[in-house]
């Protein structure tokens, strides 16, 4: 597929990674199918590039799960997928009923979709770093997540009453990777599948939001941060621009021998809250007053564990960004 443009649906395009994802395929003149939850956020997302008016079409989708027409439309009208929309929330009541199933159908109906389009050859995941961690490891350290790697949660422990909605998040990613890669074995369709394991993910702000608590999780951290309010905990020190995810996503979709392989995809430099604030305060004026002055020290336990990045930087062909606050978050402004 490399040097010929794409006709690509993206489900979640909207999102926070969606928005970069479509941006990207438009930079390289390939045609977008936007799907996207309301009319309200297809509409400003297409005046907010008008440039590329010839070249991005918009449709909505309210609900992957329900709307089964309105995806077989999609589907019949593109090249390829890239479905980046999942589920996620923290304010659940039923793990199962509102993160994992709905993960797991979600990754179902646009595969199946697809099958009804031969002209479709490959589609492109958004899986999560979560399907990768094991949260109890105790082998001793050093040691480096690969691709090979998957979360030793079961299907039991992310859908319990019990289990805080973060480790049924991690459940959601996990079930619903795996469900894509059992699709592929058992219905052999005639596209293949790649699917991208980022960490945290931060960035600026390419989709549209209202207010600021609509800020996806990674930025609103850094927000707390700038704001002033007690450094938070990172789970882990693993992270990726938003812009280098999205550009690993088109190289993952238009590069032949990509298909069918599972990629971590992450920056070497590993990231602390306190890394964070040490940046607002040298880069902002109005920081060194406001923010906690902390030192940057990788969350405890993670000093010596990797996550392997070189592989996607190798055969996709990415560069990974440094982690500095004013090239990573739109959402952090000198006038405050």
């Amino acid at each position: 597929m490399t040097g010929k443009l794409l006709y690509v649906l993206v489900t979640g395009a909207t999102g926070f990674i969606g928005a970069h994802i479509v941006d990207e395929l438009l930079q390289r003149r390939h045609k977008v199918l936007a799907a996207t939850r309301s009319a309200t956020k297809a509409n400003f997302f297409k005046q907010t590039r008008s440039q590329f008016t010839e070249h991005l079409s918009t449709i909505q989708i309210s609900d992957l799960l329900s709307e089964s027409t309105s995806l077989e439309d999609a589907v019949q009208q593109v090249d390829a997928v890239i479905h980046v929309a999942s589920p996620f929330s923290y304010d659940v009541q039923d793990n199962e009923k509102q993160l994992v199933r709905p993960a797991v159908a979600g990754v179902k109906k646009v595969l199946e979709a697809s099958t009804t389009n031969p002209n479709i050859k490959r589609v492109v995941i958004t899986s999560s770093f979560a399907s990768i961690m094991d949260a109890n490891r105790t082998a001793p350290p050093p040691y480096s997540y690969t691709a090979e790697d998957w979360n030793p949660l079961t299907y039991e422990e992310a859908v319990g009453k019990e289990t805080s909605a973060v480790v049924a998040y991690r459940g959601s990613k996990k079930f619903a990777e795996l469900a894509a890669w059992q699709f592929i074995q058992e219905r052999k369709p005639a596209f293949d599948i790649v699917t991208l394991c980022p960490p945290m993910t931060f960035g600026p702000i390419a989709h549209p939001i209202a207010k600021m608590n609509e800020l996806n999780e990674s930025n609103a951290m850094l927000w707390k941060v700038a704001a002033g309010e007690e450094l938070p905990v990172a789970r882990v020190p693993f992270w990726i621009d938003v812009r280098d995810l999205a550009r690993a996503h088109v190289e993952a979709l238009i590069r032949p021998e990509a298909g069918g392989k599972r990629y971590t995809v992450a920056s070497p430099e590993k990231f602390s809250y306190g890394l964070v604030a040490g940046i607002i305060r040298e880069e902002f004026e109005w920081g060194r007053e406001r923010v906690m002055e902390r030192r940057h020290e990788v969350v405890r336990g993670w000093e010596e564990i990797g996550l392997d990045g070189e592989t996607a930087a190798d055969e996709l062909g990415v560069t990974y960004r440094s982690f500095r606050i004013i090239r990573l978050c739109g959402c952090i402004r000198t006038d405050l």
